[in-house]
């Protein structure tokens, strides 16, 4: 393997290969150059030189050791990222050298219905993640890589992708003409924007940033609520759907939005309940709504390998591209993490592995 690795990382039969390392204890993000042997597969393992990685908010909460799915002591942190297959271990058939592909956020997931044993390898949380310029993954853990899109975009793809589509399409079977209500415009509202459009539905998107919201506009939604001008957001939606209510609500607020999402519901709408923007906390608002209208709310985490299939089938039929807000580079993770601390972006935040 050592002659397919680039000049600045061979060394005889050792390799310099970076990585981030994120330490349990504290707010510390801390990169560590080492010099280990070449990784090599087990029997239907894989090794993948990384190209991009993305974030989501669960790197925050790791980050703030406030996740609850760490597995103490250090963990190479980010669950999202995607490259090439650098070598392959005996037995693997469905991989050879140089395939572009993407990581299962749960490796153990590979179809059929949740179970909670998959919580014990979910990547960057109970086990090393993808900020590396080398891992090692089950063949199994792999999906090929949309051909039509890049490392940096492939690499928004694991989860903040996946549980859109989760959300809308395998649970929620979205259909054309329907209206979806989509919370804000981070990387799963987003996707879940462009997975709707494509599938003919109308989307209605909150946000407090009149600019995102006409971004919004430019990927096909078909209005917008200004949430500093509505903050009673939900009346503002109950009107705009002539007092019907939408079909589906991607939640990604929690207990501090779950009342006004019950409240924007159509007569048996669903509720994807994805995010804790607001804590987690319980909710403060009654749930009669949810018995009234005859509704459902799910809760949706990630999805399978089968699933990331599907949707990069679909992605690839509807040339879906990520929206990407910026790329770092590997040396800049820090600034990557406070750009998304931020709360600026539109869409994905990106490392990308350069050669420096």
């Amino acid at each position: 393997m050592t002659g397919s690795l680039p000049k600045r990382l061979q060394r005889g039969r050792m390799i310099l290969m970076r990585q981030y390392r994120l330490r349990q204890e504290g707010e510390e993000l801390q990169i560590v150059e080492c010099e280990a042997p070449p990784p090599a597969p087990g029997p239907g393992e894989v090794v993948v030189r990384m190209r991009a990685a993305s974030l989501n908010y669960r790197d925050l909460l790791m980050l703030r050791g406030s996740s609850g799915s760490g597995g103490g002591g250090e963990v190479i942190p980010l669950s999202d990222g995607s490259g090439e297959v650098a070598e392959v271990g005996p037995g693997v058939v469905e991989f050879r050298r140089g395939d572009r592909v993407a990581a299962c956020f749960f490796p153990d997931w590979e179809e059929g219905p949740f179970e909670l044993r998959y919580h014990r390898k979910a990547l960057g949380g109970s086990v090393d993640g993808v900020l590396t310029e080398y891992a090692v993954f089950p063949a199994s853990a792999l999906v090929e890589a949309p051909p039509h899109l890049s490392f940096e975009e492939s690499a928004c793809l694991p989860c903040a992708a996946l549980t859109a589509w989760h959300a809308l399409v395998e649970r929620g079977a979205l259909a054309a003409g329907e209206t979806v209500l989509v919370l804000g415009t981070g990387g799963v509202a987003v996707f879940a924007l462009q997975i709707a459009v494509a599938h003919g539905a109308r989307v209605i998107v909150t946000s407090r940033s009149p600019a995102k919201l006409e971004r919004a506009l430019e990927l096909g939604a078909w209005t917008g609520v200004p949430v500093g001008e509505r903050p009673d957001w939900d009346r503002a939606v109950w009107d705009l759907t002539d007092k019907r209510g939408v079909d589906h609500v991607v939640e990604v607020g929690g207990p501090g939005t779950l009342g006004r999402s019950l409240n924007s519901l159509a007569a048996e709408g669903r509720i994807a309940l994805i995010g804790v923007l607001t804590g987690k906390g319980p909710p403060d608002a009654s749930l009669f709504q949810l018995l009234a209208r005859n509704a459902r709310v799910d809760g949706i985490y990630v999805g399978s390998r089968a699933m990331f299939e599907r949707m990069n089938d679909f992605f690839t039929q509807h040339a879906i591209h990520p929206a990407i807000d910026r790329v770092f580079g590997f040396g800049e993770a820090a600034e990557a993490y406070a750009h998304l601390a931020s709360g600026s972006h539109f869409g994905k935040v990106v490392i990308r592995f350069d050669e420096s």
